[in-house]
């Protein structure tokens, strides 16, 4: 028996997990990220992710419970920044702020870091990452940055921009994972579990289908045939919140 608990409250990191095929429960962690102060942007992310993933850890307490068999519970702290000409940016304070960025964005390229702190409840056990990706942004006119900035989306998400939402056609490019971007690399996440003992594939909600058969049940469309070719992931939500 197994447990994922993700300490955020994005929606986008909540799509991107049940997209891949992990249903976890969502725990908010409260941290107050600006006592954090950290001037490399790699750094800060590791340890906004750690403090979240701890605090939730404290929430649920040390131990995972009598449950029979042993109920193993891991849970999962994020956090994402955006460098961009050696500054580190999160979430813009208004509007005015949000067109300013953009106006210095517009066709250049900044580094958008996560920060990953997965902790198993019981052992203590913490494995963090921290990965970044390059994203390259369109050559914007001031009317298109106005437009975007209107709709509200940009001031609810670090860097001012999404990939997935209304965003994505103001970004023309990233290097590396596109998941990191969204607010969690599911690549490193995957390894982060392995280094735990645990395969991705076992966190999947299974159950038994006629016959007996095992099936792996895909938020979004029918239940898989386990081990079938049918294996493309769903898109991700968009993102209000890294």
């Amino acid at each position: 028996m197994s447990r994922v608990v993700l300490a955020s409250a994005s929606p986008a990191r909540l799509a991107t997990l049940r997209a891949a095929g992990i249903h976890p429960d969502v725990v908010v962690s409260g941290v107050d990220e600006s006592l954090v102060r950290e001037s490399d942007p790699a750094l800060l992310v590791s340890r906004l992710a750690a403090r979240k993933a701890h605090a939730v850890v404290e929430k649920l307490g040390a131990d995972p419970g009598p449950e029979e068999p042993p109920l193993r519970v891991w849970v999962l702290g994020c956090d994402s920044v955006l460098a961009f000409d050696g500054e580190i940016l999160g979430r813009p304070a208004d509007a005015a702020d949000a067109v300013r960025r953009w106006q210095r964005m517009r066709g250049g390229s900044g580094v958008l870091h996560t920060g990953h702190c997965l902790v198993e409840l019981g052992s203590g056990t913490a494995v963090e990452r921290a990965v970044e990706t390059t994203v390259h942004f369109a050559e914007l006119a001031d009317e298109e940055i106005e437009a975007y900035v209107a709709t509200g989306e940009p001031l609810e998400v670090a860097g001012a921009f999404t990939v997935d939402g209304l965003g994505g056609p103001y970004v023309t490019g990233v290097e590396g994972d596109h998941h990191n971007v969204v607010g969690l690399s599911l690549p490193v996440l995957r390894e982060m579990f392995a280094e735990l003992g645990v395969a991705w594939h076992r966190l999947w909600p299974r159950s038994t289908g006629a016959g007996g058969s095992a099936t792996l049940r895909s938020s979004q469309g029918p239940a898989l045939e386990a081990g079938g070719a049918e294996d493309d992931e769903p898109a991700q939500g968009p993102e209000p919140a890294r």
